[in-house]
């Protein structure tokens, strides 16, 4: 199973609420918090080749919090 991300949450809710999010700010959001998780991802790895970790942290992030296969 899928991790939630603060963004899946805040979405769920609204829903729930019937608050509507106009889908650019949607994708903006989604985009902002994707580049923060693998920013951190590759900040707690040790950068020999930074490719090679942007890769593995892209890898990482589609694997944990992948929202297509949701």
């Amino acid at each position: 199973m899928k991790q939630q991300t603060a963004v899946d949450y805040l979405l769920e809710y609204c829903e729930r609420e019937n608050w509507s999010i106009p889908n650019n700010v949607i994708e903006h959001a989604k985009a902002m918090e994707k580049e923060q998780i693998v920013n951190a991802w590759i900040d707690d790895r040790f950068p020999l080749d930074k490719e090679w970790v942007k890769q593995c942290a892209e890898q990482y992030y589609n694997e944990i919090f992948n929202t297509k296969e949701r």
